[in-house]
């Protein structure tokens, strides 16, 4: 995005975000999210299905000889009955599903809440299906009522949309809030008199996510199990690629990988010129969530864009109750809770995931990575983030297994992260990324996993037998006091190395950044996985000068430091002495 762009997004942002925090005298964070994402939730959904009902109604008017949605003036015998032809067209669902377009019925349009919500309670508002006159009983049943039309027009979010009756506020609080949603421009935006190349889905988008990192933040730690910063996805996605194919997320919080996935594909579609609506029908998206709350979070945040998912029955544990059990999926992604103690059961012993080694019944970190290995198909990559001692930790097996894995040459990139990134940690991190084919594009799938997947979008080559390793420690810039973010550039930079070491082109190591190593130098290492172990230290500028002469000419500097520091002391002593002190 261009400076205006991003400027039009920060103010819009304080204006929604201030509107939102008036409620916080009344509730929560871990409440009121409910109430503001369920608003920004019917806002969008209507803004994309007017934009599709404009669109619409333009093409049934358009005499057109490629235009099979004309709509033909002359077969009908009065305007007013063209009219109504027109109206009718507008609400047939097949128009809005064969665009991706979710499906919003009358009574859940934002246009009929913001009307609905300036009549006084008792206002006769509609007619029911029987005929019988519906009344305006508060606008928190206002909400209610179209979330409750919405779940019954999609089947996939039956069950998932909160309601806002329960947390009792009161109406005027509610239509100011719907207001300041009402008097922001989705569509067509200016800033500044500045017309913006913004659709109403990358705005409305944008909001969801920055709604859901300031409720992360408010709620500290506990917000932090729903929210993975956006740059550390967007960096694990770009180095990934997830172009194609089967998508899981294990641990998916309110779904961010996924978002960035369909982003990735609308971004880089054009530079393989495909049309990117048509690509990402090549994407299937799996994911599993225990916290209910996330996992209907995450249900809406994938309805919101249209991205079809399968997020299993319900919400569950992952290693008690797999949702996905048949699943080999080509890209798994994940950003589980750090160091989980309270994990194990019974059941998990003699668990067909283990089959690099029982994990700790006290950490659930190597758990994890197997379970992830598990759902890969033979071409499939994956990438976990997790604590920095998973790298580096011998207790309890971790070591055996951290070998196993690196011997079976499944570890493809590490990558080190600076500290503070996360709202929710102060725990140092690191990325794994593992793959089950390192052999390039030549690579055949086993087990119904594409074989397009193992290399033909990045050309990689044959690395058998080689690790990547990658400290990205002192990147980022603290974005507050705080917390500290990632730019684009410095995902660039990290991404572009790891592309350029796939693809054997230009790719060199840089010492204090990336080292390819050998499972030999890894062997030397005893099978410690710390990227700085590897990289070494940053090179320091040549001036030229032999490092013999340089320690004495500063040695010599030194020492004449030292002797003109004396000697202000003593005309310091003589002044003070001048004065009648002593020192």
């Amino acid at each position: 995005m261009n400076t205006t762009e991003q400027q039009f997004l920060k103010a819009l942002d304080d204006k929604l975000w201030k509107a939102a925090d008036k409620l916080r005298s009344n509730l929560d964070a871990a409440n009121y999210k409910h109430i503001v994402l369920g608003l920004i939730f019917l806002k969008y959904v209507s803004d994309a299905f007017e934009e599709r009902q404009e669109e619409l109604k333009a093409l049934f008017q358009k005499n057109d000889d490629d235009n099979i949605y004309y709509l033909p003036r002359d077969d009908f015998n009065s305007d007013e009955d063209y009219q109504q032809a027109i109206a009718d067209e507008l609400e047939i669902l097949d128009y809005y599903q064969e665009k991706n377009i979710f499906w919003v019925p009358r009574h859940a349009r934002w246009s009929t809440l913001k009307d609905t919500a300036t009549l006084a309670i008792g206002s006769v508002i509609w007619q029911n299906e029987q005929g019988e006159d519906v009344k305006l009983r508060s606008i928190s049943w206002l909400i209610d009522n179209a979330l409750d039309e919405i779940e019954k027009a999609n089947s996939k979010l039956k069950g998932i949309l909160n309601r806002i009756s329960n947390y009792q506020l009161d109406n005027e609080k509610l239509i100011g809030l719907i207001n300041s949603f009402s008097d922001t421009s989705f569509r067509n935006p200016e800033y500044q008199g500045e017309k913006l190349e913004l659709h109403s889905k990358d705005i409305l988008g944008h909001v969801y996510e920055y709604f859901l990192g300031q409720f992360a933040l408010a709620e500290g730690k506990q917000g932090g199990q729903y929210y993975t910063p956006k740059s550390i996805v967007t960096l694990i996605v770009e180095m990934l690629q997830p172009f194609q194919g089967r998508v899981y997320d294990p641990a998916m919080g309110s779904g961010g990988f996924f978002v960035s996935s369909e982003k990735f594909i609308e971004e880089h579609a054009k530079e393989r010129h495909y049309d990117a609506s048509e690509q990402k029908k090549h994407i299937s998206v799996y994911g599993q969530e225990s916290n209910p709350t996330t996992w209907k979070l995450a249900a809406m945040n994938m309805a919101i864009r249209g991205i079809d998912f399968n997020f299993g029955k319900k919400n569950a544990d992952t290693f008690l109750d797999d949702q996905h059990p048949d699943l080999r999926a080509d890209f798994v992604m994940a950003n589980p809770p750090f160091n989980i103690k309270d994990w194990w059961h019974a059941r998990l012993e003699e668990d067909v995931r283990w089959q690099y080694g029982t994990p700790p019944k006290g950490n659930a970190n190597f758990g994890w990575m197997q379970h992830m290995l598990h759902h890969l198909n033979d071409n499939g990559s994956m990438a976990l983030l997790l604590a920095n001692g998973s790298m580096s930790s011998n207790t309890n097996n971790e070591g055996v297994i951290r070998r196993k894995l690196i011997e079976a040459d499944l570890v493809e990139c590490m990558v080190a992260l600076p500290g503070q990134l996360f709202t929710n940690t102060q725990i140092p991190a690191c990325i794994w990324f593992l793959t089950k084919n390192k052999q390039g594009k030549n690579a055949t799938a086993k087990d119904g996993g594409s074989a397009e997947n193992a290399g033909a979008i990045s050309g990689q080559v044959d690395r058998r037998g080689e690790t990547l390793f990658i400290d990205a420690r002192n990147m980022g810039f603290m974005k507050d006091r705080v917390l500290r973010d990632f730019t684009r550039e410095d995902i660039a930079t990290i991404a572009d190395t790891f592309h350029a070491w796939q693809q054997g082109k230009s790719y060199e190591n840089k010492p204090g950044f990336c080292f390819a190593a050998s499972l030999e130098d890894i062997q030397k290492h005893d099978f410690v996985l710390t990227p700085g172990r590897y990289v070494g230290a940053a090179e320091q500028d040549d001036d030229g000068e032999p490092f013999a002469d340089k320690m004495m000419r500063l040695t010599g500097l030194l020492q004449e430091q030292f002797s003109e520091s004396d000697r202000l002391e003593e005309e310091i002593k003589k002044n003070f002495s001048g004065l009648g002190y002593h020192v």
